[in-house]
């Protein structure tokens, strides 16, 4: 019997090998088997807790959403007007732990799964709702609705694309780039050019 209060530690275990083994060997032969020898259980236990390996990526990307919200909120916190929470947001988007090697494996499986399940595809509508609302709640005292609409979607929109481009080519020298050249695009935005 499971000690009290092991799941959250197995489920996190769990996923670490997850993303470790989609790293490795990419998410179609990064099998439930190769995910339980990387965590040190049998492929009983991943069952136990996940019914799938697509359950398994599923939380797995909800555990990198998650850190992902944390970072952003943090930096929010510490922000005190629209343009800062703004760039708070560019900057989590474009911290360390999303130009790590193992995490652009694991978003690049969710992307490339996403079209052939609900699930993962859900959870895709969910981080781009929350980037949306996220900017254009800080976008509207800057330039009224209507124009926030389209300014939040453009800033979406380069954090994907600069973030695919990096996934798929390599980090960056220096994550300052991305963000700097993303609040440039806010800004000028912002100031109707």
């Amino acid at each position: 019997m499971p000690k009290r209060g092991m799941k959250p530690i197995r489920r996190q275990q769990l996923i670490d090998a997850a993303i470790a083994s989609i790293h490795e060997h990419g998410f179609s032969s990064a099998t439930v088997a190769r995910i339980a020898r990387k965590a040190g259980v049998s492929t009983g236990i991943v069952h136990h807790y996940f019914t799938d390996k697509t359950d398994l990526l599923a939380s797995t990307m909800r555990s990198l959403l998650d850190l992902l919200r944390r970072e952003a909120v943090m930096r929010m916190r510490i922000a005190h007007t629209p343009i800062e929470r703004i760039y708070a947001i560019i900057h989590a988007s474009y911290g360390d732990q999303q130009f790590s090697e193992e995490v652009f494996s694991a978003w690049l499986a969710l992307y490339g799964n996403a079209r052939d399940s609900d699930k993962l595809q859900r959870i895709l509508r969910i981080y781009h709702r929350r980037l949306h609302s996220n900017l254009l709640h800080n976008l509207v005292p800057l330039i009224g609705r209507e124009r926030a609409q389209d300014v939040a979607l453009g800033i979406g929109a380069l954090i994907d694309g600069l973030w695919l481009r990096y996934a798929l080519t390599g980090r960056p020298e220096n994550a300052e780039t991305p963000r700097a050249l993303t609040r440039a695009y806010a800004d000028a935005m912002i100031a109707g050019k």
